[in-house]
């Protein structure tokens, strides 16, 4: 997707080999028009598959997500990553490691929201190691879900979670494949 491309360049950061700084427009603050093609995107992508949920993972992902859900006309449905005093009964719970934050976490669905037969796609703002889409595959797919695709925002294509992904033989959509980073350098494959 060019217009991201575009964006990434203009106004992302690379600090170094791993570390992409997008928080201008994709989490600390949101471009939504940006937001918006990219929910269009993906809608187009993934029209005909018989999608009948978006899911993500909070926080990041919120914003694409909801945008997708919105062109899809369909729920969407967001998996936590904390802890929460509300969240105890009927839960499905699985550990993910997170790149970014260097530290293990309890990724939860209520499955009152995923119903058995469901065909989801799953959108998340940022692929490296892929922990994070397998493990809400994983629970979509515990909850009685079919995966139906992963629609990526950015996928640092050089680190190992694209390959973990197609290898279990999920559709994975990126629409800004990073190639390379260094130290001011973001190349697109």
């Amino acid at each position: 997707m060019e217009l991201l491309k575009q964006k990434i360049l203009e106004c992302g950061r690379a600090l170094d080999e791993h570390v992409l700084l997008v928080d201008s427009f994709l989490n600390n603050q949101v471009d939504v028009k940006l937001m918006q093609e990219i929910g269009r995107e993906f809608a187009g992508r993934y029209a005909g598959a018989g999608v009948t949920r978006v899911v993500t993972i909070e926080s990041s992902g919120i914003a694409p997500a909801a945008m997708t859900a919105l062109e899809m006309d369909l729920p969407l449905v967001i998996l936590k990553k904390s802890k929460s005093s509300i969240l105890k009964d009927d839960i499905l719970q699985t550990e993910v490691f997170s790149f970014t934050k260097n530290a293990p976490y309890q990724l939860t669905l209520k499955p009152q929201f995923i119903q058995p037969g469901d065909r989801v796609l799953l959108i998340d703002d940022f692929l490296a190691n892929g922990e994070a889409a397998l493990g809400a595959s994983s629970l979509l797919e515990r909850a009685g879900a079919q995966v139906a695709g992963i629609g990526i925002v950015i996928a640092k294509t050089f680190q190992p979670g694209l390959k973990k992904l197609t290898e279990a033989g999920y559709r994975v959509d990126v629409l800004a494949p990073v190639k390379r980073m260094a130290a001011g350098v973001i190349e697109f494959d």
